[in-house]
């Protein structure tokens, strides 16, 4: 635990934490036409599935943004950081006497430093480019885009600042970040990845504010959902309906009808992004978004949606219906019970006993609709769906959950 009594270091990971995951790229490529932004995206995408290494995926993106004026670069950088709810997170770090690091291995140092310029962080790097009359021409280098290259830029600000391991806090997001984790510092993950979600101390899902508290080494207090909360798992919840609506009209229909929903959905998401709102959709998004997501693609409707629909096609009911009953009822009750208590799960911070524990219960009563003769079956199901949920899998659980519950249901009926 870091002595709040001494001066501490608060180094925060750029993209997914502070600006939206995937926007900056997203949005200079918009201003190079289509093709240029899917070869974008197609980079993009191979990091994310893991095949390709940071670095490599770097030299092609910044190749396909050559030519590109470090003045519109700065110009994403305004559009999609929300700087005014990070200065009121920063100024509290700064009144408890905490130098403050952004380290970004994708966003060139320039941008970074205007970022951290803005919200009055001592430090900022990121990937050193080169530039010729004020564009890029497409070389990087630098410490950042390098194996454990974060390390070694930590290493030199400690040294700067005379502070020991105990003195510092992490805040990442993803995988990139490990090497930052070390023993005898205070880990924070926000909205992490699964890799990130194993080695935190803490995990924060939601708002960038909860740091606060743990950095202050206070112990987690209960908190209720917040009006967003419960709009989202209603939402997830309602779920439990496409079964029903599948046995009425047909599993085919439904799947056209999940397949326009999330079309309509995916446009007023485009929308959102520049500024419109689709009537509606984008009113509902809103109102169920969480803080991070406003200001980036709101993605996890689509990953309901896709493991919804993928269950239903794949697998023979009862099994799949009684599998998306127990996903959508299960996960929204572990969510909302797991707020309201502190018992954290040892592999997974982010996670409750008590959480879990709901999330089993109401579980089996989604499964008892559907296999109401089978009592010992539905409660193996939600056990199974619950034990997907709390697990840090690489897979978005939105998709594993039903997926997994509707395969292990098929092979027990």
């Amino acid at each position: 635990m870091v002595d709040s009594k001494r001066p501490r270091l608060v180094v925060f990971d750029v993209e997914g934490v502070l600006v939206p995951k995937n926007r900056f790229f997203f949005e200079v490529g918009k201003t190079l036409g289509l093709k240029r932004l899917l070869r974008l995206l197609f980079f993009g995408l191979l990091y994310e599935a893991g095949t390709v290494k940071l670095d490599k995926v770097l030299r092609h993106l910044f190749d396909e943004i050559k030519g590109v004026g470090i003045d519109v670069l700065v110009e994403v950088l305004k559009k999609i950081s929300s700087t005014g709810f990070l200065k009121g997170i920063f100024s509290q770090l700064k009144a408890r006497e905490c130098k403050i690091a952004l380290i970004s291995s994708g966003l060139p140092t320039i941008v970074v430093k205007e970022l951290a310029d803005t919200l009055c962080a001592d430090y900022a790097y990121g990937v050193e480019v080169e530039t010729q009359d004020g564009k890029l021409t497409g070389k990087i280098w630098g410490d950042a885009i390098e194996p454990d290259g974060k390390l070694k830029i930590l290493a030199k600000i400690m040294t700067a600042e005379n502070l020991r391991l105990r003195d510092c806090v992490v805040v990442a997001d993803d995988r990139n970040n490990r090497c930052l984790f070390l023993s005898g510092m205070l880990k924070i993950g926000f909205n992490p990845d699964f890799v990130i979600r194993v080695k935190a101390d803490k995990v924060v899902n939601g708002k960038l504010s909860a740091i606060l508290p743990i950095i202050d080494g206070k112990p987690r207090k209960r908190s209720f959902p917040s009006a967003n909360d419960l709009v989202r798992e209603d939402i997830h919840a309602s779920g439990i309906f496409t079964p029903v609506i599948a046995s009425l009209i047909g599993v085919p229909a439904v799947g056209i009808l999940i397949l326009l929903i999330a079309t309509v959905y995916t446009v007023s998401e485009l929308y959102r992004l520049e500024g419109r709102n689709l009537p509606f959709i984008s009113a509902i998004t809103y109102h169920a978004a969480s803080q991070s997501e406003l200001h980036g693609f709101a993605a996890a409707p689509l990953y309901f949606a896709t493991g919804i629909l993928f269950t239903l096609a794949v697998f023979p009911h009862p099994a799949s219906y009684a599998a998306i009953a127990m996903f959508c009822l299960g996960d929204s009750a572990a969510s909302l019970f797991g707020g309201l208590v502190s018992t954290s799960l040892p592999f997974n911070k982010g996670k409750t006993w008590e959480g879990t524990v709901a999330g089993v219960f109401f579980a089996f009563l989604a499964g008892m609709l559907f296999l109401p003769s089978k009592p010992l079956l539905a409660f193996l199901g939600a056990v199974i769906a619950m034990t997907v949920e709390v697990l840090p899998l690489p897979i978005n659980d939105n998709l594993s959950i039903p997926i997994i519950t509707g395969a292990a249901l098929t092979l027990l009926i």
